[in-house]
Order: structure tokens, then C-alpha cells, then sequence
């Protein structure tokens, strides 16, 4: 909104439950030109390695970089530009029901009641797990802890990332590594696990440690930083919202139901949303064909990961070695045409995906 006129003269209040003053999470994502945050991009990688039991390469991905946005930098980026903005005010507080009322919207949070002629609203108010019990919905976490180690001498290639990193255990559902090396001395290093049960603390620390002296040989170095977060995998058809509200986020369907990314298809959803609101047209928006398209192929992955009827490593692998690394990203962003969806779908097995896939499209 900040970068249209149109809405210079709309008074904008944000939401949120807290001040915003530390480093919670990492956003990765990867693009061929430069986006509307680019000058906060904390650092970006042309090279991926991808490496299961199956199947390992180093990639070189133009015309995409790898690209990695710390929060922090997010939420400061966005608080000096709207220091520039007398009509944007922030009030923290929590949320506790947003709701239509006549021709314009209310939002109670910490008992005062606010009203607005649109909400834009990102919380999930209904228990995701719920889920579970409705017919036809498949529900996992995937839900990740990752250490910001520091070593003592250069030890990384900053100018390679790993995308996905299998050889970890799978006995506990879909389970891969991130290391995204931000110096020649300093990584980022994620574990990042699917299934219905989170773990203990402890068990993603021990992975995490052994992983670093296992598959990186190092066992000289510093935790500097730590997070953790947890994003719901489902087929569930979020509501778009209704009347003067406004789902967004993960709360209006913008995380990818069968690989958890989220980042680059909220910037999507926020173009619609803002150029609908110019034209003065319903900020409620319908997806397109394509989009229902992939709703299928997501619903069809999580069908075989949620049945176990074929491991997510050996899927990875398929696609990574029968197909270049630019189709796997462009399909994983849903911009693939139906031709390139052919050849993503040739490279995996028909055996199991089909009769899945007939599955759920007459269910």
C-alpha cells in the first residue's frame, strides 16, 4: 500500500500482538529479478546442492538466486517507511475476533473494539487440527528449528546453498536440512521435519548436532542464533473471507499445501488484493484455473506423504535428476504451463501417483 498513491489519504492501522524487535524467523525464497524487498536481502545464492541416497547434484539456477530475508530487517524495512506516513498507526494488543458488522468491519483486540471499511486479517482463528477429523483433509506440520553456528576459521562457500539435504533419518516423517551459508564463517543451519506429531526440543537439537558433525565434518563452532516455527500442510480450502474482511497469509490459502512455502505467494496475493482495491473490484480473490490446477497436484502429494506410499526423499530425487532445477522452482512457485506439468509428472512414479491423483480428483 505504501508504494500507491491511491492510498495515501486511507488511514491504515496495523495490528499486532507485540512490538517487533527481534530476529524470529528467516524467509528463503528465490526469484529471478529483483522484488520489492531486495534491499533488505540479508544474502543470495546462483548455486543449490540438492542431495538425497538417491540422488545428489550441485545446481547452478540462473536466471533464479536463493535469497534470504531476516526478519528483523523486515520489520525495521517496514517501520522507517511507514514512520514516513502519517495515516499508518500501529496498536499492539491481541486479537480476538474479527467480524462483519453492517457495510464495514470490526476487530476486537485487547477488549477495545476498532472499525474499518476492510480487514485484512492473517490469524487463523480455528484449530488447524480440527482438520484432521473432516473428510478428505490431510493435515501435517511442517515444522522446523534451525541454529546460526559461527566457526572459528572459513569453513563454508558462501556462494552455495543447500536446498534440501535427505540423508537425515525419515523414520519420523519427511525430513530434510537446510545449510545456507551467510559468510565464509557463518551458516544457518535448519532442520526441517513433516509429520502429524511435533518433537521434544531436545530431539531437533540432537539432529541438529549431529548433522553438523556427521554430513559437515565440524564440531568447532558457536550457536549464535535460534528459531523455530511450525507452518500447517493441508488441503483445507481457507476462506478467502467474506464481506468487509480480508484473509491474507496463511489464513487466506497462501501457503503451498504440499511444501510449506508461503513468502513469495503472499507478495502475489497482495498485488491482486492492491490492484483490485485501485479499480475499485472485489479484494476477495478467485482463483484462477491454474491455480485449482495445483490445489490437485498438492492434494495429490500430501495424499502419498500423509499414506506413506513413497518417500518424499526418493519424490525429491526423481524430480531433481529427470528434470532441470529452473522447472522444479518455477513448479514449485505454480507458474509451470500444463506442458511442463507433463514433464514434472513423467519424471515421478506413475504407480503411485496416478491412482493417487484419480483419488482426489473424484473424492
Amino acid at each position: 500500500m505504501l508504494q500507491h498513491p491511491f492510498f495515501s489519504d486511507k488511514k491504515i492501522l496495523v495490528i499486532d500482538q507485540s512490538p517487533k524487535t527481534i530476529n524470529d524467523h528467516t524467509w528463503c525464497f528465490w526469484e529471478q529479478q529483483s522484488g520489492i524487498f531486495e534491499e533488505i536481502v540479508y544474502h543470495k545464492w546462483k548455486q543449490l546442492d540438492f542431495y538425497s541416497n538417491h540422488f545428489s547434484a550441485r545446481y547452478d539456477i540462473f536466471p533464479y538466486e536463493y535469497k534470504m530475508i531476516r526478519a528483523i530487517d523486515f520489520y525495521n524495512n517496514v517501520f522507517d517507511k511507514a514512520k514516513q506516513h502519517q495515516n499508518i498507526l500501529f496498536y499492539y494488543g491481541k486479537v480476538q475476533s474479527v467480524q462483519n458488522e453492517n457495510n464495514s468491519a470490526v476487530v476486537t483486540a485487547h477488549d477495545k473494539k476498532l472499525y474499518a471499511s476492510y480487514i485484512f486479517n492473517s490469524i487463523i482463528f480455528d484449530s488447524l487440527t480440527d482438520l484432521k477429523s473432516r473428510l478428505g483433509i490431510y493435515f501435517l506440520f511442517q515444522h522446523f528449528k534451525g541454529w546460526l553456528i559461527q566457526t572459528s576459521s572459513n569453513f563454508f562457500d558462501q556462494r552455495v546453498a543447500t536446498f534440501m539435504d535427505f540423508r537425515v533419518s525419515q523414520d519420523k516423517g519427511t525430513a530434510f536440512v537446510y545449510v545456507l551459508p551467510v559468510a565464509s564463517n557463518k551458516a544457518l543451519i535448519e532442520y526441517t521435519l513433516i509429520s502429524e506429531k511435533l518433537l521434544q526440543e531436545q530431539e531437533y537439537d540432537e539432529v541438529l548436532k549431529n548433522y553438523i558433525e556427521a554430513f559437515l565434518k565440524l564440531n568447532d563452532y558457536t550457536i549464535v542464533e535460534k528459531e523455530f516455527g511450525i507452518i500447517p500442510m493441508t488441503n483445507h480450502p481457507f476462506s478467502k473471507g467474506e464481506g468487509r474482511i480480508v484473509n491474507i497469509g496463511t489464513a487466506g490459502g497462501q501457503t503451498k499445501a504440499s511444501s510449506g512455502f508461503t513468502f513469495n505467494f503472499i507478495q502475489k496475493h497482495c498485488d491482486d488484493i492492491i490492484s483490485a482495491l485501485i479499480n475499485n473490484k472485489d479484494p476477495h480473490i478467485t482463483p484462477v484455473f491454474s491455480k485449482r490446477r495445483f490445489n490437485l497436484y498438492d492434494s495429490t502429494l500430501l495424499n502419498i506423504l500423509y499414506n506413506r506410499k513413497m518417500s518424499a526423499d526418493k519424490i525429491f530425487a526423481d524430480l531433481f535428476k529427470r528434470n532441470k532445477p529452473q522447472r522444479v522452482l518455477k513448479f514449485l512457485d505454480n507458474e509451470t504451463n500444463f506442458g511442463e506439468d507433463l514433464k514434472i509428472m513423467r519424471s515421478v512414479s506413475t504407480k503411485i501417483f496416478l491412482p493417487a491423483t484419480i483419488k482426489e480428483i473424484f473424492k
